[in-house]
């Protein structure tokens, strides 16, 4: 039974823990930009030096 006991806190500890690292990443602006990532292949990409050059 002490087992069982021992094992519960352990893994409220580590949830705990993760709850805290959430809540630290959340306010720490992690997720803010949820818009970017889903159009950024819509977006062209900038002419580089080489492209420029063989079109000439």
């Amino acid at each position: 039974m002490s087992a069982i006991i021992v094992l519960i806190v352990c893994s409220l500890t580590v949830a705990l823990g993760f709850l805290v690292a959430f809540i630290w990443s959340v306010k720490a602006g992690q997720y803010d930009d949820d818009y970017t990532p889903s159009v950024r292949m819509l977006f062209d990409d900038t002419a580089t030096e080489q492209s420029v050059d063989n079109k000439k």
